[in-house]
């Protein structure tokens, strides 16, 4: 898994991020005008059940949080079977769930599919969606999302 998750990772931080990630310059300015300049200690991030944050359904990891590049973000969600981290909602930015092991169901706007791994999934700008676990094993999926920000 561990090999894997590197790979699905990469993958989805080239779709997040695309070719815009070759133009970045070294330093880039904050939300707060501190100027982030970037290392290799806070641009690799490995998973560490001791930095997980529990949830009611299971945990999550943050890769790249919020205020690491304007916004964009990568999130490692694990969810217990039968279960959600909450219920269908909507909100201004669109995201992404890729499907890492389990089966999720997903639901957007009313309708609901259940999809196994190597799935993305794409959940627009102020529609009504959400994910669960619809399996007897963990869900492991990632959440690519670029929050607003202020």
């Amino acid at each position: 898994m561990k090999n894997n998750l590197i790979i699905y990772l990469f993958m989805a931080l080239l779709l997040f991020v695309g070719k815009d990630i070759f133009a970045q310059t070294p330093d880039h300015s904050q939300p707060d005008g501190a100027i982030l300049k970037y290392t290799m200690d806070n641009c690799i991030n490995t998973f560490s059940v001791d930095k997980a944050e529990k949830t009611n359904s299971g945990y999550l990891f943050w890769f790249v949080d919020k205020n690491f590049l304007d916004g964009r973000t990568i999130k490692l969600s694990v969810v217990r079977p039968n279960e959600a981290t909450h219920a269908p909602h909507k909100h201004a930015e669109d995201e992404f769930f890729f499907v890492l092991e389990g089966k999720a169901e997903f639901y957007l706007n009313g309708y609901r599919k259940v999809v196994g791994p190597m799935t993305s999934l794409y959940c627009p700008s102020n529609v009504e969606h959400g994910i669960r676990n619809a399996g007897d094993t963990e869900l492991k999926y990632l959440v690519i999302k670029k929050y607003i920000m202020k």
